[in-house]
């Protein structure tokens, strides 16, 4: 019996002596070929990868990397390994987050017209605080939440409204960004005091019962345009202006978030010329497409001006004047439909007659384990009929169902100044002056 310490040692000389080869710098290392063992085995590690492969591979996940980086530095912070999981949630949260169109319709005083005054109010106020994009969504869902729990008048339409931002703010801005009471209060015009804001804010949370974290239109469209695919900056431009339009009215607030960013993505993309992802699109994301498509046909001269200001700059690639032109030239969506895929016929339903057999046939040609006996059917003398025997069920029409898939005025190429917003809305300080409930009591 041999030494344990004895071969030890012969077994460090002989490591000494013949030292393992160091691997390939361009990945393609030599494996021991044994005639005993399968060369291409799962116990044998991953498959051999040519140099030119290899590169690729790496190139790709460096393209890849850096593009994560150039996200990361806009402050949009994208996980590969959690990315399924994070989706997910969001489509959970909105769902649970959804307003009801139908109980905002039960508002005593508080009418749908009024919501494009309100909405434009906190664009002015959004776009002057230089707040992030998700804010202003955050802001009009609070809105849309609380109003769809609690009566709200008129006189407090717009300090609801105040209220909102003023938490979306807080949860969504860095703290310097945030405006303070006496903002509010001047942006109000001294309409209400001070108190009444902080008194608001914490009616408002408890109504929404604190909840926050709401995946917002924004949110869902910076996830779709980091993909494997990155869009061009004036098709995310482009589809966030079409996307704040949506804020203004009543059809849009049935639909998810999701389905309002993905419309969105899909008719800025053919806008702008892009090819079209069918496999992406959905039935409700193509009715908001045709639900913006024939307002912005119908009623182009009747949008907000404060948006199509804020989106006519060269920092939004000037995404308001060139949708605008397009529809004032005539231009429409055109939705097209898909060929339909050749299907395999549905029979109708069977006839209580069985197929035709002769005088001779048995018992057992029409039991259940024997196939019938097929005749030739008898035709009239006309070739050219159509009639059939009724219980002629190989030559009877067979139904078929396709399957159907679902002038430029130039602008300064530089921010808005401080001063843009007139803080005096004129509308909305009447609506506050002149309430129906008031002229119903006297």
């Amino acid at each position: 019996m041999k030494d344990v310490s004895t071969a030890a040692l012969k077994h460090s000389r002989n490591s000494l002596i013949y030292p393992k080869k160091r691997p390939s710098p361009h990945g393609v290392s030599k494996s021991h070929k044994s005639p005993l063992l399968p060369h291409n085995g799962p116990t044998n590690g991953p498959a051999r990868r040519t140099p030119r492969s290899t590169k690729a591979a790496i190139l790709q996940q460096r393209q890849r990397e850096a593009q994560i980086m150039a996200l990361r530095r806009e402050g949009i912070l994208l996980e590969e390994e959690y990315r399924d999981e994070i989706r997910y949630y969001m489509h959970d949260m909105e769902r649970f987050t959804m307003s009801s169109a139908q109980s905002m319709d039960q508002q005593p005083e508080i009418r749908w017209h009024m919501r494009p005054c309100l909405v434009d109010f906190l664009v002015e106020i959004h776009f002057t605080f230089r707040l992030r994009p998700e804010t202003l969504y955050l802001t009009l869902n609070i809105v849309d939440r609380y109003v769809s729990r609690r009566i709200v008048y008129i006189k407090h339409y717009q300090l609801v409204g105040c209220a909102a931002l003023w938490i979306a703010a807080k949860f969504e801005d860095a703290k310097e960004r945030v405006p303070t009471v006496q903002d509010l209060a001047q942006i109000c015009r001294e309409t209400y005091e001070e108190s009444a804001f902080i008194q608001m804010e914490g009616h408002v949370l408890s109504t929404i019962q604190w909840t926050l974290g709401h995946p917002t239109a924004e949110a869902w469209l910076r996830l779709m345009c980091c993909g494997p695919i990155m869009e061009e900056p004036k098709v995310q431009h482009v589809a966030r202006f079409l996307m704040e339009i949506t804020l203004f009215y009543r059809e849009f607030i049935s639909y998810t978030p999701s389905t309002i960013a993905l419309a969105a993505l899909t008719l800025a993309r053919y806008l702008c010329g892009k090819p079209r992802r069918v496999w992406e699109e959905t039935e409700e994301s193509l009715e908001v497409v045709e639900h913006l498509d024939v307002r912005l046909s119908r009623h182009v001269n009747d949008l907000s001006e404060t948006l199509v200001k804020k989106y006519s700059y060269a920092f939004y690639s000037k995404a308001a004047t060139f949708v605008v032109q397009y529809y004032l030239q005539g231009g429409h969506f055109v939705r097209h439909t898909l060929p339909a895929l050749p299907v395999t016929p549905k029979r109708t339903s069977a006839s209580t007659l069985s197929t035709p057999t002769s005088c001779s046939t048995s018992i057992s040609d029409v039991s259940d384990d024997m196939p019938l006996t097929p005749t030739t059917p008898a035709f009239s003398s006309d070739p050219f009929s159509s009639s059939h025997s009724s219980d002629d069920k190989e030559n009877m029409s067979s139904t078929f169902e396709p399957v159907i898939s679902k002038h430029r005025v130039e602008t300064p190429d530089h921010f808005l100044p401080h001063d843009f917003v007139a803080f005096g809305r004129p509308a909305l300080h009447n609506i506050n002056n002149v309430s129906p409930r008031a002229a119903l009591v006297s």
